[in-house]
């Protein structure tokens, strides 16, 4: 179990003139109340995506500029006070996880596209803009944002910085850090910061690069400058269903290993494709143990090519079925349903814990089978749905919030299939971060000393250590 530390009591004890001192930095005004402290509306506060842990906060406020941030900040570190940064609450790590003498800062309010530059590809946005409001506001002119992570109808850019997010496309296109140009952000002592900007290779030390990923450790991203892309001239999906998940696997490395480079490559298990063909109605084979779902894109004649060459490869595993999307209808269809499978797995049971560990593609036929012992020994059930592609595992396993034995063994299960990413070659986290869910296991993959370092970065930026506390860096540290 993740354990938190007690509260500072003298914070506890001021509470009253804190929230008033919040309240006269952000107001009431037109779009409701700026500054939360009644217990029942922090209830929505108390969590994040990884629902299994909860803690109401000190207050929330909801600045609605970058100046308001900086003066909570400025205030917040003046008093010792602790602060949460939260975008949407969609993190899956408990990146946004409070603490009851923290101040969360809420930047969806922060929800202004700023700019877009069509002649120099790029959009400059406030860290409340969803991820697909991006491409939503550039897709009349045939452009388009390429990070496409699973929540991104509702999760926000700055939550996507923080933890430098991916996506389906990330294959072809990269994850959010190949996709940035500039960060506006706020230091723990309230002063705004400029980190790059609407060009490549800024001089000096790369900030960005060192900010992409903190996951709010550093500082609190307001604003952002993304790289936006011509939409390409057309894309096609196709399914591949094979008789068992290390097969599947082995397939994806042949892919890979070939040199082809679809746009997105996403691997299912017999679990997850019934969950999902209940829920989208896609068509995928019900028969078969795993399924592939494959992306090429560009015009009719480079579509044509790469499936063939895909399917030629397909061809050598013995698949159960291949299928080709043969219109646009076809093809949303089969994203319908990868696109929904973590709501989709819902129908299956209520409650699961969704991992994130990467590990090299050659890999996945002996951790998949690994995944699928485990699951016995636990006797627990994992459904595997995840971008094959770049290896980023998303096992989820099922189990029952009302029996604390059935969560402990989820917890242990979990911790079991990262250690095995990690012993393979990969590493703890692709796309969700740390947070509280792999802070104790941080020392699986790096030595003490390497924790040590990356602790010296954390307090230059942030002595007082009050930015997004008890996170990411473990509370024991494991001996040399």
């Amino acid at each position: 179990m993740i354990s938190l530390p007690p509260p500072k009591a003298d914070i506890l004890a001021r509470r009253a003139e804190i929230v008033a001192s919040l309240r006269a930095i952000c107001p009431n005004g037109p779009l409701g109340e700026g500054t939360i402290s009644e217990a029942t509306r922090l209830k929505p506060y108390e969590t994040d995506g990884l629902t299994a842990y909860r803690m109401p906060p000190l207050a929330v406020v909801l600045p609605t500029s970058t100046e308001q941030v900086a003066a909570v900040m400025r205030y917040c570190h003046s008093q010792g006070i602790r602060v949460v940064p939260r975008g949407a609450g969609t993190s899956l790590s408990g990146g946004a996880l409070p603490l009851e003498d923290a101040v969360v800062i809420g930047l969806m309010r922060l929800n202004r596209i700023l700019e877009i530059d069509f002649d120099d590809r790029l959009a400059v946005v406030e860290a409340g803009v969803t991820n697909l409001g991006i491409t939503k506001a550039v897709e009349h002119e045939g452009f388009f944002y390429a990070p496409d992570p699973s929540s991104q109808l509702a999760c926000m850019i700055g939550g996507n910085v923080n933890m430098n997010s991916g996506g389906a496309h990330c294959l072809k296109y990269g994850v959010t850090a190949n996709n940035l140009l500039g960060l506006r952000l706020v230091t723990p002592e309230g002063d705004i910061v400029e980190v790059g900007g609407a060009h490549l290779d800024a001089a000096g030390y790369d900030w960005l690069g060192l900010m992409t990923g903190s996951e709010g450790q550093l500082g609190i991203v307001t604003e952002v400058t993304v790289r936006i892309l011509r939409g390409p001239e057309g894309a096609r999906a196709m399914l591949a269903a094979f008789k068992a998940t290390d097969i599947a696997g082995a397939a994806v490395d042949a892919i890979i290993g070939s040199g082809i480079i679809p746009v997105a490559l996403e691997f299912m298990d017999k679990p997850c494709i019934h969950a999902c063909e209940a829920f989208a109605h896609a068509g995928y084979p019900l028969d078969a143990e795993a399924l592939l779902i494959i992306e090429v894109e560009g015009s009719v004649a480079e579509q044509d090519d790469l499936l063939a060459r895909i399917r030629e490869i397909c061809a050598r595993f013995d698949p159960i079925s291949m299928k080709v999307a043969t219109s646009a209808e076809e093809s949303m269809a089969i994203w319908k349903g990868r696109k929904g499978a973590f709501g989709a797995v819902g129908r299956i049971s209520p409650d699961y814990l969704c991992m994130d560990g990467t590990i090299p593609t050659g890999e996945l036929p002996l951790v998949l089978r690994r995944i699928g012992e485990m699951s016995e020994q636990y006797g627990l059930q994992v459904a595997n749905v995840f971008h094959a592609g770049d290896g980023n595992l998303h096992p989820l396993i099922m189990f029952n919030a009302n029996d604390p034995e059935s969560f402990r063994k989820a917890e242990a299960f979990g911790a079991d299939i990262l250690k095995l990413c990690v012993e393979v070659g990969g590493c703890l986290t692709g796309e969700h971060g740390v947070g509280v869910e792999k802070r104790d296991l941080m020392h699986v993959q790096f030595h003490a000393h390497e924790l040590d370092q990356q602790r010296r970065i954390k307090s230059a930026f942030d002595p007082g250590w009050l930015l997004n506390p008890h996170k990411v860096f473990p509370l024991q540290v494991a001996a040399e």
